[in-house]
């Protein structure tokens, strides 16, 4: 007798058919948030999913609709998946996967469906393998991580095709196939933590890639020790605390990271500036603020924090994206998705309600950290000359 299609991956595990899986806590921060508050914050996502599944970052707002990318998209169906509303965590993936191009990409930006910016971002595409790997260690689901993985598998080799020698990962691959002269250090910090979830799903599923882990190896031991490999994008918050996010700076060099800037990024009382130069917290940047903090051990600077930009919370559930505060304003004025994941993520990170909570500490057991460099020879960390740091296949 043939066997039963598996499921859609948009099945909700609550309906029948679907794939058995274990129902995780929903999270809660004691005098904080409660577990109301964090299904209404994921609830407010929900409203702004689109009938195909994907998630933009805000409905239309004064007549301005929002766009799609692959990163943020995924970060908002792990967020929905930690609050328990899994079928529209399950169409989020659904969508992905179907909207994924030959090469293993996804377009930068959709808008109401159409694409706007069709070049491929390296940290957008790997970003998926933490999505995956996240629903797996939350529910169990190993059915649907094996669907998955040929859509990992691609983007992973997507990601790889813009590596240079040295170790760096360019950020974009244009629509006439040339790629970009430079690369993010927030971006690449992203790409660290999905190579290692990359990794630890090929393993689970019988398909190791020892290769991933070597190019995340150098990966990381680039963003910890090779600033020039980036372009300067110092004014933005992402690039003093995601080194530590995505784990390639941890302990006390980590500390030292955060201590150099932590005047200049995070006001009293309001939370974490999204950039330097501009009066404007956001809570986003402030909730993955505390998620690095609380990687590196910081709980009670990180509860703190997290407690502090509470500030940007609406009646219904979701947050401003951020708040002017010279202007004592709500700005740029819309109640994003990617907002409502940050709070609902950095949520479970400190109180570990469900198991992907420690999905920014430790993968598969392995604790995120510095990596040993794979080819000192490739970044200049020996003698030997590098003539073209970049790989011949771009």
């Amino acid at each position: 007798m043939p066997s039963e299609a598996p499921p859609p991956l948009g099945a909700d595990p609550q309906t029948p058919g679907a794939s058995p899986e274990q129902q995780p806590q929903v999270p809660s921060v004691p005098g904080v948030l409660t577990p109301d508050d964090i299904v209404a914050t994921a609830q407010s996502i929900v409203r702004q999913q689109e009938p195909s599944g994907a998630i933009p970052w805000f409905s239309p707002t004064h007549g301005v609709p929002g766009h799609v990318d692959a990163w943020n998209h995924v970060e908002a169906a792990m967020a929905l998946r930690v609050a328990g509303l899994g079928g529209p965590a399950r169409r989020a993936y659904e969508w992905l996967a179907g909207a994924q191009r030959p090469d293993g990409s996804w377009p930068a930006k959709w808008v109401l469906g159409e694409v706007t910016e069709p070049g491929g971002e390296s940290n957008q595409a790997a970003y998926i393998a933490v999505g995956v790997w996240h629903e797996l260690v939350t529910t169990g689901d190993e059915a649907f991580a094996r669907r998955m993985w040929p859509v990992v598998r691609a983007a992973i080799e997507f990601t790889l095709g813009l590596q240079t020698r040295r170790g760096e990962i360019l950020w974009i691959r244009h629509e006439g196939g040339e790629a970009a002269d430079h690369a993010l250090l927030t971006g690449c910090s992203s790409i660290y933590q999905s190579l290692r979830c990359a990794v630890a799903l090929a393993e689970r599923l019988g398909e190791p890639r020892p290769e991933w882990e070597l190019a995340a190896d150098q990966l990381g031991h680039v963003v910890a020790a090779h600033p020039e490999a980036f372009a300067d994008k110092g004014r933005w918050s992402m690039d003093w605390y995601y080194p530590v996010l995505g784990g390639p700076v941890r302990g006390a060099d980590a500390d030292r990271r955060l201590a150099a800037q932590w005047d200049t990024f995070v006001v009293d009382g309001l939370g974490c500036r999204c950039v330097s130069d501009q009066p404007w917290v956001t809570a986003a940047e402030s909730c993955e603020l505390v998620m690095a903090l609380d990687a590196n051990g910081r709980r009670d600077d990180a509860l703190a924090l997290f407690t502090t930009v509470q500030h940007l919370r609406h009646e219904d559930g979701s947050y401003w994206t951020g708040w002017q505060f010279e202007n004592q304003r709500h700005f740029p004025g819309d109640r994003s998705t990617y907002t409502a994941a940050a709070v609902v993520l950095a949520a479970d990170v400190l109180e570990g309600a469900t198991p992907g909570a420690r999905i920014f500490k430790e993968i598969a057991g392995r604790p995120l950290g510095p990596a040993k460099v794979a080819d000192p020879a490739a970044c200049g960390c020996t003698l030997a000359p590098v003539a073209n740091p970049v790989r011949t296949r771009l």
